[in-house]
């Protein structure tokens, strides 16, 4: 139990105003009918981000060059920024229609967003240093949760009064400046 206790509150605190938090908000604020979808998403991209950290961690860190880690994380940071700025093409009925789209599209964000991040880090430490690989996974996963959901209603519930425009632009520039601040002083950033 105490693997999953403290997965849970380290990635719960860890997550705490990070990227993917702004990622659920901003999701949310695109497609406020579709929380669960939202949701469901998210907690598949966590549980299989975290699942590969735990389970092949130590490997892919001498299987890659630490060179190439800055420049992946780098480059997916811009370009969810640049996502981030393209504005909704999808009429709310047919977001409706596509639920699982929605699905695809968060599953998908979250994995990248994931990718590199502190919380990815440190699901990789814990279950180096825990040996009940499903608690840490469970935890960890649990702990995004417990971060990320409130913020899809409340984002959902704030949809229609939220200024759209100038949060898909803070959205995009915090990050293009990650990704470029990554690129620029490397390895440390990224975590």
């Amino acid at each position: 139990m105490e693997a999953f206790f403290v997965s849970t509150g380290a990635v719960f605190l860890g997550e705490i105003g990070d990227k993917t938090q702004l990622l659920a908000l901003l999701l949310a604020s695109r497609f406020p009918h579709r929380p669960w979808a939202l949701i469901a998403g998210i907690l598949v991209a966590t549980l299989f981000n975290h699942a590969l950290a735990g389970l092949a961690g130590q490997w892919l860190r001498g299987l890659l060059d630490p060179a190439w880690l800055p420049w992946i994380v780098g480059f997916s940071f811009i370009g969810v920024g640049l996502w981030a700025l393209k504005p909704d093409t999808v009429e709310q009925d047919e977001a409706e229609r596509a639920g699982r789209s929605v699905f695809w599209i968060t599953t998908l964000c979250f994995f990248l967003a994931e990718i590199g991040d502190k919380t990815q880090v440190a699901t990789t430490v814990l279950a180096v240093k825990y040996e009940a690989l499903a608690a840490v996974v469970a935890g960890t996963t649990t702990g995004m949760l417990l971060a990320d959901v409130p913020v899809v209603f409340l984002g959902a519930a704030l949809a229609s009064r939220l200024p759209l425009k100038p949060i898909r632009f803070a959205a995009a520039g915090l990050f293009v400046v990650l990704g470029v601040l990554t690129l620029v002083f490397g390895r440390s950033l990224a975590h």
